[in-house]
């Protein structure tokens, strides 16, 4: 029996991703610390990916990966509107990116929690480095996604408001921040919703992680 592939050591990197469903939006959060081993990279790394107006996706794992594949989904999704004459919808968009990983299984070390809003609402999935795709209405990826999702467990609720789900999110990556040390240094927002893809100012962002 072969041993179980394990990725190397030079391609982990430290994060703490949130994507959550809240009324009419979907609602997506990280810190933008990028490690290598105990080695701080950099302090503002983009984990946030706008794919089209109305489906963002984070990442967790190898950046080159990460950069790579968020440029073909991209790629794909407006090839994919060129042709059909309509945008992809958001399961369609997550189920490319989990065609891609389960084909290249082991060769990409990436997490990814795609959001967004169509005809069908707002969804959010995690997917993983094996392709899988599991829907759900919060979800962390990432190193500090257990102290993340503690705080998802405790304040998340049914139809959050907009307002709501931002201050759920920037608290959960907040909290990694704090007992995670290869998360850190600033939190990214962006919100999605029928009126497209939004990043939220870096001041709204401060107030609510500073209690203002």
């Amino acid at each position: 029996m072969e041993p179980e592939m394990q990725p190397p050591a030079e391609l982990k990197t430290g994060t703490t991703t949130v994507g959550l469903i809240a009324k009419d939006c979907v609602v997506l959060a990280s810190d933008q610390r990028a490690t290598m081993g105990f080695l701080i990279a950099n302090k503002t790394a983009k984990k946030i990916f706008k794919i089209t107006d109305r489906i963002g996706a984070t990442i967790a794992g190898s950046v080159a990966d990460a950069q790579s594949i968020m440029d073909l989904l991209s790629a794909e999704a407006k090839l994919f509107e060129i042709q059909r004459g309509r945008p992809i919808r958001v399961k369609a968009l997550t189920r490319l990116l989990s065609n891609i990983m389960f084909q290249g299984r082991g060769l990409y070390m990436l997490q990814c929690v795609v959001g967004g809003y169509d005809d069908e609402g707002a969804q959010v999935f995690f997917t993983d480095y094996v392709g899988s795709v599991i829907p759900d209405k919060f979800v962390s990826t990432g190193s500090g996604s257990p102290v993340a999702l503690g705080v998802l467990e405790v304040g998340y609720k049914e139809d959050l408001t907009k307002k709501k789900a931002i201050e759920l999110g920037v608290h959960a990556v907040a909290a990694a921040i704090e007992r995670d040390a290869a998360s850190g240094n600033s939190i990214l927002v962006s919100v999605i919703d029928k009126d497209g893809y939004q990043e939220i100012p870096k001041d709204t962002i401060m107030k609510i992680w500073k209690g203002q």
